[in-house]
This record gives C-alpha cells, structure tokens and sequence, in this order.
C-alpha cells in the first residue's frame, strides 16, 4: 500500500528549494529512517517494514532509487537524494541538445534511449544528430513536445524507463 506523501515538502523538491533533513546512511536510525522507509516504499522500492533502522535492505533500496533518478548510487541520503525522493523524478540534471558535450549525462541520456529502442547509435557522450532524432522520437511516443531537448519532463520520463 502507498504512503502518500507530504504536498507541501514535495512541491518544495521540484521547485528546488532546499530540504532540511539529516544525512542518512546504514547505521541510521530513528524517525527520519522510517520517512526514508515510507518514501521508498510510495516508489514501490522498499517493502520491508517500517523500523526505523537503516540496514542493508534500505540501503539496497537507496541505491536502487538513486539508480533510477541518475544519481551517484552510493546508498547515502543527502539533500540531493531527499529532493528525489520528495519528487520522484530526477534533481539537478543538465539540459541537453544537439552539440552539448556533457560527457556523462549525454552517455546516460543515450543509453536508456538505446534501451528503451530509441536510439542506435554509439554510445559517446556526444548530442549529434543521431542523439536528438532518438530524443525527439522517444518524446513523441511519450507524449512530449518533441523538441529534441533532454530538459526536466523529458530526464523524468527517461527516469520511468528500466536503465
């Protein structure tokens, strides 16, 4: 069953203010441990139950969450991973288009386009041609301006594809 989750702490996620809540990592415990419990547990990541202790199975989760939204899959919960988590979408991605040369961002971009069976090209970390037919082909099957721009709603729909 999902938890729901706070309104107003999400909405301040995705407009990017700043959350004020402990780091956690394994060895963790207390009330913050069972919001992260909650939180994973809404993104149908942790089933375990809710006890406050942050162990490996939490920790497994964390990283598998941190996976899925583009982050550093390290299993601690910092200011940026608790943005995530409050949004449910990927936090502080770069904006992509023809010529941007953001190596790892533009690799990872193309590698769920390669996945997902958007994109056939090398996996090079350079935007081409090839990089923005794929986005903007990947964005028209998702219901997307398709504008060949990796921005926000389109880091969010990748973030929803197995990578």
């Amino acid at each position: 069953m999902q938890t729901p989750i706070n309104p107003k702490a999400a909405s301040v996620a995705t407009t990017g203010a700043k959350i004020s809540k402990p780091v956690l990592q394994r060895g963790s415990k207390g009330t913050a441990v069972v919001e992260l419990q909650k939180l994973l547990g809404h993104w149908e990541i942790y089933t375990d139950t809710l006890d406050g202790i942050f162990d490996l199975p939490v920790e497994t989760a964390v990283k598998a969450f941190q996976h899925r939204v583009f982050l550093k899959e390290d299993g601690i919960v910092g200011e940026v991973t608790w943005q995530a988590l409050y949004s449910g979408a990927p936090v502080n991605m770069p904006v992509l288009q023809r010529g941007s040369l953001l190596g790892q961002s533009v690799l990872t971009a193309q590698r769920v386009l390669q996945i997902a069976g958007f994109y056939g090209g090398n996996l090079d970390g350079n935007f081409g041609l090839k990089t923005e037919e794929a986005v903007r082909a990947f964005q028209k099957y998702n219901g997307l301006i398709a504008d060949g721009i990796v921005g926000s709603r389109t880091w969010y729909a990748l973030s929803k594809k197995p990578h």
